[in-house]
């Protein structure tokens, strides 16, 4: 206990704890009675770490795998590189984590996107949750839902009303067949029990000029998409998809506000590993992610992000939540006949 005292009021937080390691391997090395396992985490990282995210870079998962990696970087003394691969909606860096070595040395920052594209393609490319091992959930990112300004239904119960009273006629735009918008609208037509038109787009700039023309009634997004739009007035947000309001939009209410906690909906990333990495390693790395998840400066960016971190989540808390994504996911896929392109 002296030993390991003095290694922690040396300087430098990762320093101190190789320090103390050390010294508790010699006095393992000097006593049979001390079980070997409790110094088994001396030997990793050592060496560089990869995060594999399934998008370009200045995305949201891009941005939150980048801040957990420097932090990291600082604390293991040791390289924590984020690599990009985008492509056909997520499934060129979803393979390539499926398939990773289970050494604790390739990791991936996924999002929900993981889960709807195995749903939408058969045979499926990867297995979306039987090839991972849920380390940490990172974000939560909330999803708005946004009307044309010149709307006469300006709030969101009288939305709500307008919807039911005119089903079968109004429209709502998303970035795709099978996307997360795309099914978050369908979230939300059936919490109001109606029937829209689908009008996919490929891009997020096209289905803002339709909303503010009238020609799309609505859509939901997430909020950084959004933010920038509904503050210049282009587009009017009526609802947050989320339990409760967000501090970037706080004059507008949360959907549970509206009668409709069914319609809540949001954008999920987190850390996971291949399955078959050990499980002193995903416990290590959920330790060491959520220590920087509770930093006030990752939290702070999070929220520029429209995010709000989650470090009370545990490895298989994370994975509980990918599951019951999963099957509401697949429900509303099956029962809508909801195919890909």
């Amino acid at each position: 206990m002296t030993i390991l005292a003095a290694a922690w009021d040396s300087t430098g937080e990762r320093r101190a704890l190789r320090v103390a390691i050390g010294a508790l391997a010699m006095l393992v090395a000097a006593s049979p009675c001390i079980a070997q396992p409790a110094v088994a985490l001396a030997d990793y990282p050592v060496k560089t770490i990869r995060i594999i995210v399934a998008s370009s870079p200045g995305t949201a998962s891009d941005i939150f795998a980048r801040s957990l990696s420097e932090d990291l970087s600082d604390f293991y003394e040791q390289r924590v590189i984020v690599d990009n691969r985008p492509g056909a909606g997520g499934l060129i860096g979803n393979i390539r984590v499926s398939k990773a070595n289970p050494d604790g040395y390739t990791l991936g920052m996924i999002d929900v996107t993981r889960v709807i594209t195995e749903l939408m393609r058969d045979p499926p490319p990867y297995r979306a949750l039987a090839d991972i091992i849920g380390v940490t959930h990172v974000a939560s990112i909330t999803n708005v839902l946004v009307t044309v300004p010149s709307m006469l239904a300006r709030s969101a119960p009288e939305f709500v009303e307008y919807a039911r009273a005119s089903s079968g006629e109004l429209n709502y735009a998303s970035l795709g067949i099978g996307s997360a918008s795309h099914l978050a609208g369908e979230l939300f037509n059936r919490a109001l029990g109606i029937n829209a038109v689908h009008v996919p787009y490929r891009n997020l700039s096209d289905s803002f000029i339709e909303i503010a023309l009238g020609r799309v009634h609505y859509a939901i997004y997430t909020l950084p998409a959004v933010l920038g739009p509904v503050r210049e007035g282009r587009i009017r947000a009526l609802a947050v998809m989320t339990p409760k309001r967000s501090p970037a939009l706080p004059a507008v209410p949360a959907i549970a506000e509206v009668g409709l906690p069914e319609a809540q909906v949001d954008t999920w990333s987190g850390i996971v590993a291949p399955r078959g990495t050990p499980r002193r390693i995903v416990e290590q790395l959920h330790g060491d992610i959520v220590r920087g998840l509770r930093k006030a400066a990752l939290r702070e960016l999070f929220a520029r992000q429209g995010a709000e971190s989650t470090p009370e989540s545990t490895p298989e808390g994370f994975t509980r939540m990918m599951r019951g994504e999963y099957l509401r996911y697949q429900a509303l896929i099956r029962e809508g006949g909801i195919k890909p392109e």
